[in-house]
């Protein structure tokens, strides 16, 4: 009888993945190490945590991120599942209280009797023997991205990222701002701080003067484009916040009746409602200099910040030179890769490759996988890992521009976008069904 699955990681990808091949019938060995080593960005041993904001992104309909999640939810997804219990209110995204939603991952994964929790730290692979889904994600230990390369053969890739503060809901000036979502999608579930012209310009000036945590000599701060710290959005021109995190428009004031010159929203936290991230407010300011700078913003002068913003180092590989399209390695297919260390960027993708990982492999112990078609959105993503220019590849979300285009004839004439937008995942729905069924086997015997 075979071994166990090996699954290295268990955050978002490594959980999941975990998860389904668990339902599957066949054993896994989930290898987490922490808290025996810690990293730079979590903060409790607990599985699937959420170390930078609480949102899943839009949830709205035919969109690509609520297309990504809605295939996972046909195709069983715990954390989605648990997701939709745990969510908070965020207008027309999925965000949810991130300690609750850890805390029932953890629970589900220790107590689902066909996976084995092994807290220790993993620095050699067999890539032999036997199956290993390696889950890591970016924050991946020094020892185990040393056995990664040896494996791959390449050169490591990463891109630094960086994590939004938090305050303390007490702590807000309700006074000095208002309730209200984008466009009044969904309820008026984020905190809204209006700038005018003046108080913009002031907190713009303060920002590009601040002083930023000092690059240790080894590093090349190479930021992540759709994931830049603020104050790198604000040295490239005077306006470039306002057309960014700071974006007022489709949030009138209903005090006013007017469109402020910026706005800062702040998101909910956790069910309790008693913490505010600070959305789109990632950045590398030394801790003292955040506390000066943020409390320039209206509604937080006597903020208390709950944690600061902070940067990490994201590792990922090549995934063209390396992976195939379902998710093995090509070298030594019984490696696979599954969350951001694959090459895709966001908690919803990386959940998503954690699901098709632990399919696959559950798949390879009995038969042969089969990749996710290509029109669906999540073949949408293996596609890019996969087929990507390897020269120039870089972590993606999910979006329209990776999923397969209609035809052009259909294009043609069908000319409104969020008609052609709703035709693609409604092509794409139909095509995940034809595949799931081919994955829903009858369950055997369980394999050790």
């Amino acid at each position: 009888m075979s071994k166990p699955i090996r699954i290295i990681g268990a955050g978002l990808a490594g959980s999941e993945a975990a998860w389904q091949c668990a339902r599957r019938s066949v054993a896994v060995q989930l290898f987490e190490m922490r808290p025996l080593r810690s990293t730079p960005a979590h903060q409790t041993a607990n599985f699937a945590e959420l170390v930078c904001s609480n949102s899943l992104k839009s949830d709205t309909e035919n969109t690509a991120p609520w297309l990504l999640k809605e295939e996972m939810r046909r195709a069983g997804s715990l954390l989605m599942e648990i997701a939709a219990a745990t969510a908070v209110p965020a207008g027309h995204a999925l965000a949810v209280d991130r300690e609750r939603f850890a805390e029932a991952a953890t629970s589900a994964i220790e107590g689902e009797p066909l996976i084995e929790i092994v807290r220790e730290e993993v620095t050699a692979i067999d890539e032999n023997d036997p199956i290993t889904i390696i889950a890591t994600g970016p924050l991946t230990s020094d020892a185990l991205t040393r056995e990664i390369l040896r494996l791959s053969g390449s050169e490591q890739l990463y891109f630094y990222d960086s994590i939004s503060p938090i305050v303390e809901a007490d702590s807000i000036d309700m006074s000095r701002v208002y309730m209200a979502a984008r466009y009044d999608k969904g309820s008026a579930d984020y905190i809204n701080c209006p700038m005018t012209k003046e108080e913009y310009d002031r907190f713009l000036d303060a920002l590009i003067e601040a002083h930023s945590v000092d690059a240790k000599d080894w590093e090349n701060l190479n930021y992540f484009e759709s994931c830049l710290p603020i104050e790198e959005i604000a040295r490239r021109g005077r306006d470039t916040l306002r057309f960014g995190p700071m974006k007022p428009v489709g949030l009138r004031d209903p005090r006013t009746g007017q469109m402020p010159y910026a706005v800062v929203q702040l998101r909910q936290e956790n069910l309790r409602a008693d913490s505010y991230n600070l959305v789109g407010f990632q950045n590398h300011l030394k801790f003292g200099e955040q506390a000066r700078i943020l409390r320039l913003i209206p509604g937080l002068e006597n903020a208390k910040f709950l944690r600061y913003g902070q940067i990490h180092r994201n590792t990922y590989i090549n995934g063209p030179a390396l992976l195939c399209e379902t998710l093995q390695m090509k070298q030594h297919p019984n490696v696979l890769f599954a969350g951001q260390i694959s090459g895709v960027e966001g908690y919803v993708e990386s959940i998503a490759t954690g699901l098709l990982a632990g399919m696959q492999a559950a798949a390879l112990v009995r038969d042969a996988p089969i990749a996710p078609p290509r029109a669906t959105a999540f073949g949408a993503l293996v596609n890019y890992i996969c087929h990507a220019d390897g020269k120039n590849f870089q972590p993606a979300n999910i979006t329209f521009d990776l999923l397969q285009p209609l035809d052009e004839a259909t294009r043609r004439r069908i000319r409104d976008k969020k008609q052609r937008h709703t035709m693609v995942c409604q092509r794409a729905l139909g095509e995940l069904e034809g595949w799931l069924k081919l994955q829903r086997t009858t369950p055997q015997e369980t394999v050790y």
